[in-house]
């Protein structure tokens, strides 16, 4: 499998060889460390584009930010480059149509983490990759992670597309939940993921234990649920060990831990259960998954709960998280769902 991955050109390799003109699209985080990694490679960067609302009269990084008309006007033709991330479709359905008119690919850089999931990556890890690839519970969750790597190296569209699946898919097919599960929620942010745990299950549950570090999305999350009976709301995130942290203060989910910010306070998940009988498990804590999983021993070996783990955030999570869950529990069955976004994000490891 990882064989024929490597015969494919790289996104990085194909920017360094091309006479095109080389247009990023996007002025955020994710654009910065593209074009940081354009300038460590050595590669050529003619412009930056915006959609339409959000050109304004701006610069990013130097230059002057413009609409793709623009640069339509400007070059013959030239490759787009996405930097940011999106799930909405009418933006995704933008990027599809721009792909046809122009080369476009998207470069994969970690939200998280220092590491690129790029061809040196590949090699280094081909021991761990094809190990996964040969567990994974089905056809389909070996398709994902093919595909996965064959578009974290080449950033062509067509692989992120070509396994996609909705939520329904993995609720209803793997996860299979029933009216009187005890959900722990790592990461629950203002509640959105348990308004879809609670749809799953037709509003039916045992308890919910929801667990949010940031201080203004706990309270809205305490807020979101006024009047639900046994819901347990912890202001807190989710490491190896217990004790009190620094989370930084980035907005909305790029909450993470840093060496200033809000003092707050961090648990294990055995910790956690310690008087919860945790039946299902949903982890999507910015890039701590593995350290989460260093001390549930306890936890996934005695209650074996149902899992849903985010494995996008950093480049090693892809391999990482599935061989720690089955060193500490062999029994689970591990599947592989990636559901709509640019990049492959909402990549999730689904146990059972």
């Amino acid at each position: 499998m990882i064989e024929e991955i490597l015969k494919n050109q790289s996104a990085w390799e194909y920017l360094k060889s091309t006479d095109l003109p080389i247009i990023l699209y996007g002025t955020g985080n994710g654009a910065d460390r593209v074009i940081d990694e354009y300038e460590r490679l050595g590669i050529k960067l003619s412009g930056v584009m915006a959609s339409d609302g959000f050109v304004r009269d701006r610069y990013f990084r130097g230059f002057k930010v413009k609409s793709v008309s623009d640069f339509e006007n400007e070059f013959s033709d030239f490759v787009i480059t996405v930097g940011f991330a999106s799930q909405r479709e009418e933006v995704i359905g933008n990027i599809l149509n721009l792909s046809k008119r122009h080369k476009l690919l998207v470069p994969c850089v970690p939200a998280f983490g220092k590491i690129f999931l790029n061809r040196e990556f590949i090699v280094s890890h081909t021991t761990e990759l094809e190990r996964v690839y040969s567990v994974l519970a089905d056809e389909k969750s070996k398709l994902v992670f093919s595909d996965f790597l064959n578009f974290s190296l080449t950033g062509e569209l067509s692989y992120l597309f070509a396994n996609e699946t909705d939520k329904d898919e993995a609720f209803y097919n793997i996860l299979k939940l029933g009216e009187n599960e005890s959900y722990l929620d790592l990461g629950a942010y203002k509640g959105d993921t348990v308004d879809e745990f609670l749809h799953y299950t037709g509003g039916k549950y045992s308890s919910v234990k929801a667990v949010e570090p940031d201080k203004k999305s706990f309270r809205k999350l305490k807020e979101h649920f006024p009047d639900k009976d046994n819901f347990y709301f912890v202001n807190c995130g989710i490491l190896d060990e217990n004790k009190t942290v620094y989370f930084n203060r980035k907005s909305g989910r790029r909450n993470a831990i840093s060496d200033s910010g809000d003092e707050t306070r961090v648990c294990t998940v055995d910790y956690l259960c310690e008087d919860f009988p945790v039946t299902y498990l949903k982890a999507d804590i910015e890039g701590c998954e593995n350290e989460m999983l260093r001390c549930c021993e306890r936890t996934f070996r005695e209650l074996k709960p149902k899992l849903n783990i985010a494995a996008y955030h950093k480049s090693e999570d892809i391999y990482s998280i599935p061989l720690k869950i089955l060193e500490l529990n062999p029994d689970y069955k591990i599947y592989l769902r990636h559901h709509r976004y640019i990049p492959c994000w909402d990549l999730n490891y689904y146990c059972i």
